[in-house]
């Protein structure tokens, strides 16, 4: 075996296995929970200088705002690497980002809130894709194998009878009379 063939297959290469790891959890939604956490942390407690002139962005709620920002990359970074609490991360992030609105200067300029609130969603909406072993059985159940003949007629698909609820015999049929029992009212069960 030569150094060009890795020795198993089953490992990916260095370059794939940032891409693994990004598609196997909310990597986006994490991030831009991330980004919206640090404008809403970061503009109470800044400066900026324009030659001469700063201007400072302070209020008096700057340990809501901290707090606030903190807890945006804190759920970022729970997003990354706790994917199951996706949904409860997502929320989090929502509900933050509203509130951040009144804390923490119109939610870090707006920008920080926007990001958050994106995240947020993308997070609650983020599902896993489905192992690839299910894929392929989804894909050979119930459809009969096509002829390799040229001129074949295509199969009709046969439907399988599992993928209709059993139905249930009637206790008893309905008559004039049961129906004047029951108050002319038929019963679902």
């Amino acid at each position: 075996m030569s150094a060009e063939y890795p020795a198993s297959r089953e490992v990916p290469k260095k370059e794939n296995r940032f891409k693994v790891w990004r598609q196997t959890r909310p990597f986006w939604a994490g991030l831009f929970t991330m980004i919206g956490g640090v404008p809403i942390a970061y503009l109470p407690y800044g400066d900026m200088r324009l030659g001469n002139v700063t201007l400072a962005m302070q209020t008096t709620a700057g340990a809501g705002a901290l707090i606030i920002g903190v807890l945006l990359i804190t759920l970022g970074l729970t997003m990354w690497f706790q994917p199951v609490v996706r949904v409860f991360a997502g929320v989090a992030a929502i509900v933050l980002a509203l509130v951040s609105i009144p804390v923490s200067n119109f939610g870090g300029l707006v920008i920080g809130y926007l990001f958050a609130l994106i995240g947020g969603g993308m997070s609650a909406a983020w599902a896993p894709a489905p192992p690839v072993e299910e894929i392929k059985r989804a894909e050979h159940d119930g459809h009969p194998e096509a002829s390799d003949e040229a001129g074949a007629e295509p199969a009709t698909e046969a439907v399988p009878a599992a993928v209709f609820p059993e139905q249930r015999e009637a206790e008893h049929q309905a008559t004039e009379t049961t129906i004047d029992a029951n108050g002319g009212r038929n019963s679902a069960g």
